[in-house]
């Protein structure tokens, strides 16, 4: 898992994990800011940590690359990005095409990129939520997995809003990452499909 901050998906990981059926187990949590809440997370659960600063490379490709490197010496099947706050280059995200994920805070296609909760409101959107997508070279235009929807209320701040998304985002992305595991979920010819069919433009909802 990649992180980059507070780590409240990182912890819904490891609440998961604490279910002996939870297929998934975190095999290492890479950071790239020292100090970091997610860190001591892992540490707490006794998860490998390790910090890689960015701003010790010359570009972003030699951080990638870096990047990759470290990875790949844990052999992971999959690389989860919670809370990363890297764009990634496209050399990276070729190298785990298909076993990359990210979770962004809306009902993509809407807002994507930074500042969804208050482009939600501003917007008047009567849903908001987050959702689960397979990591592409498109910022936030990979295929979609999982949606979870909450309804905005009146008087939300920006605030409200994330809080509400944010309990939602626990519960769907160790989803997601629990339906690969298993062996349900892929990425075939640019499309998310679970159990061998294709999954809608959205992806799945939570309740279904």
């Amino acid at each position: 898992m990649l992180v980059s901050g507070n780590g409240s998906n990182l912890q819904s990981f490891i609440d998961a994990g604490r279910d002996p059926t939870y297929p998934c187990t975190v095999a290492a949590v890479i950071s790239n800011k020292a100090g970091v809440r997610s860190l001591e997370r892992a540490r707490r659960a006794g998860i490998v940590t390790e910090v890689l600063d960015h701003k010790a490379f010359a570009d972003r490709e030699a951080f990638d690359a870096e990047l990759a490197r470290r990875i790949d010496a844990h052999s992971p099947d999959l690389v989860i990005l919670a809370g990363f706050m890297r764009i990634l280059t496209p050399g990276f995200v070729r190298h785990y095409a298909g076993r990359l994920l990210n979770i962004h805070p809306s009902l993509l296609p809407l807002h994507p990129g930074l500042h969804t909760h208050q482009r939600a409101l501003a917007a008047g959107d009567a849903e908001h939520g987050a959702t689960v997508h397979f990591v592409t070279e498109t910022l936030d235009g990979g295929p979609a997995i999982v949606q979870a929807r909450v309804a905005v209320l009146p008087g939300d701040t920006p605030e409200t809003l994330a809080a509400r998304v944010l309990e939602r985002e626990h519960l769907i992305y160790p989803l997601a990452a629990r339906l690969y595991a298993e062996g349900r979920l892929c990425l075939q010819c640019g499309q998310a499909t679970l159990d061998g069919s294709p999954l809608p433009a959205h992806g799945m909802p939570l309740d279904a």
